[in-house]
C-alpha cells in the first residue's frame, strides 16, 4: 500500500489521475475546480498525480496551496523541462492505483468522461479506455487538418489499431502501465505505444472543447517534432522510401544516359545543359533527403546508445520510502537524488 510523507499508510489507491503539467498557471485553479468534484462523486480511493514539467511560472506555487486542502493532489516536480511525453512517463512510473487516467491541465479534454471510462472498463473487464474525439469545431481549420493527416498516417504506418482522434486522454489498467513501464523505448509517443500493447480496449466520445486558459505546448515545430517521432519510432517505411527513391534516381539516370547517346549519335552534343542540370540537382536531393532519413534512425540508435534518464525529479510529495542504502526508491528511466534521513524525536 502507498505511504505518505509520515509513514503513515493509505488504502490501496483505486484510480491514479496523471497530469503533466508546464507553465499551466491560467488554467489551474479552473482544472482543479472541475476534476476533484468528479474524483469525489466517484467514492473510490485516489490520487491526482500533477508532473510539474520545470514550470517557469506560479504552478508549482499553486499546487503547493491546493495541495493544503486536497489531500489526494501528490505533486511531482522535475528538475527541467523534459517534455509531455516524458512528463507524462514520470507520472505513470510514479502513479499507484489500479487504474490510471492520463489527462491535459488544459481542459480540451473533459474530466467529467472519467467517471464512464472507469466504469466501461470495470464492466467490459478492458485495459484500455481512449478518449475519442468526435468534434474539433473549437480547433482551427489547420490544426483539424493537420491532426487529420497524422492520423491518417500513422495508422498507414503503425496499423489499424492507432484510434483516429484518440489523443492523450485514456484509461490504462494496472496491467497495461506495468508493461508500458517494462518498454525500453527513449523517446515514447503513447498514443501509438499504447495501441501497439494489444490490450482489451474501448472507447468513449467527447466534443473536444477551447483551452479553458492559457497558451498551447504544442505550437507547430513541437508537432512536427512529434510526428518525426512518431514515423521513425514505429516504422522502417522512411527507410524504404529511401531505396524507392534511390531506385527511381538510377531509372532517371538510365533515361538520360539514353538520351546523352542519342544526342551523341546525332551530333548534338552541345545542347542538354538544361538536361543536365536538372538530373545533377535531383540526384543531389535525392541523396539529401536519403542522408537526412538515416540520421533520423541513427540519432535514434544513438540516444538509446546513451541511455540517459528521461527526466529528473526534484521532489516527490508523496516521499517513496529509502531503501537499504539509504537512497529514495526511483522509477525507469529517472534519477532521483538521496534522501538524507531525518532524526525523529
Amino acid at each position: 500500500m502507498p505511504e505518505g510523507r509520515d509513514g503513515e499508510v493509505h488504502e490501496a489507491v483505486v484510480l491514479s489521475v496523471v497530469i503533466p503539467m508546464y507553465n499551466e498557471e491560467e488554467v489551474l485553479p479552473a482544472l482543479v475546480s472541475r476534476l476533484r468534484p468528479v474524483l469525489a462523486e466517484l467514492g473510490v480511493a485516489h490520487e491526482v498525480v500533477a508532473v510539474d514539467d520545470g514550470s517557469g511560472d506560479r504552478t508549482a506555487e499553486l499546487l503547493a496551496a491546493f495541495r493544503l486542502g486536497w489531500p489526494e493532489l501528490r505533486v511531482v516536480a522535475l528538475r527541467r523541462n523534459s517534455g509531455h511525453q516524458a512528463a507524462l512517463t514520470a507520472g505513470l512510473d510514479r502513479a499507484c492505483g489500479a487504474y490510471v487516467v492520463s489527462l491535459d491541465a488544459d481542459l480540451q479534454d473533459p474530466p467529467e468522461k472519467i467517471p464512464d471510462m472507469l466504469a466501461l472498463a470495470r464492466a467490459e473487464g478492458l485495459d484500455i479506455v481512449y478518449g475519442v474525439r468526435v468534434d474539433r469545431s473549437s480547433d482551427s481549420g489547420f490544426k483539424r487538418w493537420s491532426a487529420g493527416l497524422y492520423y491518417r498516417l500513422m495508422r498507414r504506418l503503425a496499423g489499424p489499431s492507432v484510434l483516429a482522434q484518440a489523443g492523450d486522454f485514456r484509461l490504462l489498467s494496472r496491467a497495461a502501465v506495468d508493461a508500458l513501464k517494462a518498454l525500453p523505448d527513449q523517446q515514447r509517443v503513447y498514443r501509438l505505444l499504447v495501441p501497439w500493447l494489444g490490450f482489451p480496449s474501448g472507447r468513449v466520445t467527447y466534443e473536444r472543447a477551447p483551452r479553458t486558459a492559457g497558451r498551447t505546448k504544442y505550437p507547430l515545430g513541437r508537432m512536427i517534432r512529434l510526428a518525426v517521432d512518431s514515423v521513425t519510432g514505429f516504422s522502417a517505411a522512411p527507410l524504404r522510401l529511401a531505396t524507392w527513391l534511390g531506385a527511381g534516381a538510377f531509372v532517371v539516370c538510365l533515361g538520360l544516359l539514353v538520351y546523352t547517346l542519342v544526342a551523341f549519335a546525332l551530333g548534338r552534343t552541345v545542347p542538354g545543359w538544361t538536361s543536365l542540370f536538372t538530373g545533377i540537382v535531383f540526384i543531389g536531393a535525392v541523396q539529401l533527403i536519403c542522408v537526412g532519413l538515416l540520421g533520423e534512425y541513427v540519432g535514434r540508435i544513438y540516444t538509446a546508445v546513451q541511455n540517459r534518464p528521461t527526466y529528473f525529479v526534484r521532489d516527490d510529495t508523496a516521499a517513496p520510502a529509502p531503501s537499504a542504502d539509504g537512497r529514495a526508491t526511483a522509477g525507469p528511466g529517472e534519477v532521483r537524488e538521496p534522501r538524507v534521513p531525518v532524526p525523529r524525536s
